[in-house]
């Protein structure tokens, strides 16, 4: 069991990358065997092999070889005295064809013992439909001599070598600070990218972690169906940026034991992460795990009552919906503050003094032309609740029988793999759904996301890493209960600032942004998810009173996302950032935004990732396809220069600002370049013309 990231910086360089050691980065230097003696890939990755195992990637992206990394110990073991295995000499290597769930390829086996008798055997598989995007096996066996203690291993180990341009990094861990999920590569950059916990309620994530510069990049992860206790660091060195993936192994091998790796994945790419996310959903979906089709309300857009902060008054919120319904937005949610407590769910009395009442403000959300959703936080229960009091045998413990805390809420975790918290949590769904009335749940919180291993002794648990395991099958639960009572039911998942843990997409369908920090962060959680879900993804930017300015529309319309706002109206809303009140002002830049977006609809589209740098190109850009056209958006500070308008079919197209109704002439896939001068954003339609083809 790992419940921290294994390793601190200085450990981190001595176990990324021969490069590093090499150079004496860590003050160590090592002699590498090369040069290659096998040879494995398809025409988009090679990998080599050395005498002693070492690897390293050559990319065939450019056309012709351009070897990305030097020769390093890519697959180690680390023993229990910090001993680190990595020298295996070559013995043999083989190949054979493959037929399985993600379709024809061709598998190829090498080998090599350590002077300790460790056998390592790296099996690499390479699909026709997934070109550079291999599946990693590595097995470990002690052949020989004294039994070996372990204490770590690893794979995918390499350093994406520097161009003098500079790197940035994609990394699906989830910390407090709730930081960006793209970030550039500086001197001095480390990253554990640990996928269990790093605060008491921020964990887990998706494990992937992903390198680049501008002419090409690297990743590394893995693809097992639940969750895993693993790092994946990324760290700057002189030399270049390096990813790994570490996992606690704390075993004792003696001659005739063996033990194997996780399934994995290496992969180059170029540009950004997004070709590394794609891969990973569409290898992910062969083995069963992938988002749910969206319903049509998912793409429907969104006012929340949030506004109006906890104190809300039903009078003042039913107030708001002729202005909601006039102004273009379809949904109506309540949000925190209709309970007297995350656990019991019981209906605060000065709100709603019976369950008729309830019931009745749901379906005046609908006589008002809307669609009622409801907020819960599941997997939190509040000190002094009568849930607490009652069934203390649903919490999540740690080792030392102590609680873990869920921050925002002062509350604390139940543990996700009890039957009785199931139960509990299935009855108020079908209770929400089907009684109620709702037609759709914001399921809100970072702690969501994750949760820690579970020490409970009155769960029985046959490993304490169930609780982590099978989150995923609670949010199952929760979904397809949640389903049966509406089967088109939206349920938004919303793990507050954390990057979402990939094991639970599958039971979701719609995801917002998720308190961004920023626009930036709108726009590259954007791309992030719809790598994951899918290129029509529901979705959504988040109220937008979160973003730059607090009404950057443009951010979500751009690049596909459903729009959402918590506005009050006609008088200000409550809490310490209260600046809501939609003002007359403000009411006619609403206005034009939500007619855009009905018009358009882009999240129905096909956003395509692959075309641009998120981190590199300049002004940053996203693309989408609708319905034969291309939709262009650009974000800066500010521009005067040329834009580039990637992906264009055959013929030519007309392009309109579609924001300012411009009209900005002609362009074609040869001539694709064309001037342009704006602040914050421009978004551009490209229509076919006569006799052209996207």
């Amino acid at each position: 069991m790992m419940t921290k990231p294994l390793l601190h910086r200085r450990g981190l360089l001595a176990l990324l990358g021969g490069t590093v050691l090499a150079t004496g980065a860590t003050g160590a230097g090592r002699a590498w065997a090369g040069p290659a003696v096998a040879r494995v890939g398809d025409d988009v990755l090679t990998v080599e092999f050395d005498s002693a195992l070492n690897s390293r990637l050559i990319s065939g992206l450019a056309g012709q070889p351009v070897a990305l990394t030097d020769f390093a110990a890519s697959e180690t073991v680390t023993l229990q005295d910090d001993r680190i295995i990595d020298s295996f000499a070559f013995v043999d290597r083989s190949q054979a064809a493959i037929s399985d769930a993600h379709g024809q390829g061709v598998r190829h086996v090498v080998r090599g013992v350590s002077a300790e008798g460790l056998e390592k055997t790296v099996s690499l598989s390479f699909y026709d439909r997934y070109p550079g995007f291999p599946l990693v096996k590595v097995a470990w066996r002690h052949t020989r001599g004294e039994p070996l203690a372990i204490k770590s291993c690893r794979v995918g180990a390499h350093t994406l070598k520097s161009s003098g341009a500079g790197f940035w990094s994609w990394s699906g861990s989830t910390h407090a600070d709730r930081r960006d999920w793209v970030q550039p590569v500086k001197d001095g950059f480390e990253q554990a990218n640990f996928m269990g916990m790093n605060a008491s309620d921020y964990g887990s994530g998706t494990p992937v972690a992903d390198v680049w510069r501008p002419d090409a990049g690297i990743a590394v992860g893995h693809i097992e169906l639940t969750p895993k206790l693993i790092s994946l660091p990324i760290i700057a060195s002189a030399v270049g940026a390096s990813v790994a993936l570490e996992e606690a192994r704390a075993v004792t091998l003696s001659p005739g034991d063996a033990m194997s790796s996780l399934d994995a994945f290496v992969t180059v790419h170029r540009r950004d992460y997004y070709a590394t996310l794609d891969a990973y959903r569409r290898v992910m979906a062969d083995r069963g795990l992938a988002a749910p089709k969206a319903p049509e309300g998912s793409y429907e857009a969104i006012w929340c009552a949030w506004g109006y902060d906890r104190n809300f008054t039903v009078a003042e919120i039913e107030g708001t919906y002729a202005k909601v319904k006039d102004l273009g937005f379809k949904w109506a949610v309540l949000d925190d503050g209709w309970q007297t407590n995350e656990g019991d769910w019981a209906l605060d009395p000065r709100k709603f003094r019976t369950e008729a009442d309830m019931i009745a403000f749901a379906r005046n959300i609908r006589a008002a032309g809307l669609k009622p959703r409801l907020w819960l936080a599941p997997l939190a229960v509040d000190p002094g609740s009568d849930l607490l009091h009652d069934h203390t045998d649903m919490l999540l413990l740690d080792e030392n029988g102590a609680v873990q805390d869920v921050t925002w809420w002062n509350a604390f975790y139940l543990c996700p793999a009890y039957q009785p918290t199931r139960d509990y949590t299935q009855a108020l769904i079908r209770k929400i759904i089907g009684e109620w009335g709702y037609e759709g749940l914001k399921l809100d919180g970072q702690h969501m996301n994750g949760v820690a291993p579970c020490h409970n002794p009155a769960h029985n648990h046959a490993r304490p890493e169930e609780s982590v395991e099978k989150l995923q099958e609670f949010w199952k639960m929760v979904y397809d209960t949640a389903r049966a009572a509406n089967p088109e039911a939206v349920v938004e998942f919303c793990p507050c600032g954390t990057s979402y843990a990939f094991h639970n997409l599958p039971y979701t369908n719609q995801v917002p942004s998720s308190d961004p920090l920023s626009s930036w962060q709108v726009r590259l959680k954007g791309k992030s998810l719809k790598a994951l879900m899918g290129r029509d993804a529901a979705y959504a930017g988040d109220h937008v009173e979160l973003s730059d300015g607090g009404d950057d529309f443009a951010s979500s319309v751009g690049i596909g996302a459903v729009i959402s706002t918590k506005f009050t109206w006609p008088n200000e809303g409550r809490g310490k950032d209260a600046n809501f009140r939609l003002t007359a002002e403000r009411e006619a830049v609403w206005r034009k935004w939500a007619d855009i977006y009905n018009a358009k609809m882009l999240p129905k589209g096909q956003y395509l990732g692959e075309l641009y740098d998120i981190g590199f190109d300049k002004p940053e850009a996203h693309a989408v396809e609708k319905d034969g056209r291309l939709y262009y958006a650009f974000y800066a500070p500010e521009w005067d220069g040329q834009v580039e308008l990637r992906g264009l079919g055959e013929g030519g197209y007309r392009l309109t600002d579609y924001f300012n109704g411009a009209d900005l002439g002609t362009v074609t896939a040869e001539a694709a370049r064309i001037p342009a001068r704006f602040q914050r954003f421009l978004l551009i339609e490209a229509v076919p013309m006569q006799g052209a083809r996207a």
